[in-house]
């Protein structure tokens, strides 16, 4: 079995996981969506996306000689993810809410768990257990960015200009996906594949949690969707 459909098939109890979250459920299954709700979504988007580029920079670093040949495939992560952030912030103004207050206040707990986990994986761990994590962000983007963004916009009545962050990742990842998929076919290492499966499992219940503390919105009444 290669590598990353066994990364898939031995962390998929963990997807179900983050799945289950009662505002992924909510969203997708029952059309409960608010604007509160959806900003703070955002808001945390935000503060764990702004360190995607120095995330990949301190991994490519911390890279050891023998895998050299996943710089250039990282040097293509950090340019095409660079200034995603900056998309999250136009959303929220196109949801009517301050940025620059979200750009300098903090993350909630869980999203700044999640971020120093990365970090510490890094540091203290395997560089190649990030990929964890862009295996779990990307790979639910994949699952739920254009639906999520449907479901959304509709009831609220939001401009295709708040939904910059959702659907251009969802498309974005999908082309991602194909090309994760080659690179971590390519890891060898028992080491190497432990620390990623390791670290997918750990992200899949940090991302989760971070979904799990956004406030929960009321069902929009149908005259609404009227």
């Amino acid at each position: 079995m290669r590598f990353h459909h066994r990364l898939i098939t031995e962390t998929t109890p963990a997807r179900q996981g983050l799945l289950s979250a009662p505002i992924i459920q909510g969203v997708l299954l029952r059309g409960e969506v608010s604007l509160p709700s959806y900003v703070a979504f955002l808001t945390e988007a935000y503060h764990h996306v702004r360190h995607t580029v120095p995330l990949l920079r301190a991994a490519k670093a911390a890279l050891p000689a023998r895998h050299a040949w996943l710089n250039e495939a990282m040097d293509e992560y950090i340019e095409e993810e660079a200034g995603h952030d900056e998309w999250i912030l136009d959303d929220i103004r196109a949801c009517g809410v301050d940025a620059e207050a979200v750009r300098h206040g903090r993350p909630a707990h869980a999203t700044e768990v999640m971020v120093a986990y990365a970090y510490d994986t890094i540091a203290r761990g395997n560089p190649l257990g990030f990929f964890g994590m862009v295996h779990v962000l990307e790979g639910t983007s994949v699952a739920l960015a254009l639906q999520a963004a449907d479901a959304i916009q509709r009831p609220l009545g939001l401009p295709d200009s708040a939904f910059s962050y959702l659907r251009s990742h969802g498309t974005l990842d999908q082309e991602h996906t194909a090309h994760f998929a080659l690179l971590m076919d390519r890891i060898d290492d028992a080491a190497d594949q432990a620390a990623i499966v390791h670290a997918a499992r750990a992200f899949y219940r940090l991302y989760g949690d971070v979904f799990r503390g956004l406030p929960l919105p009321q069902s929009v009444p149908q005259e609404a969707l009227a």
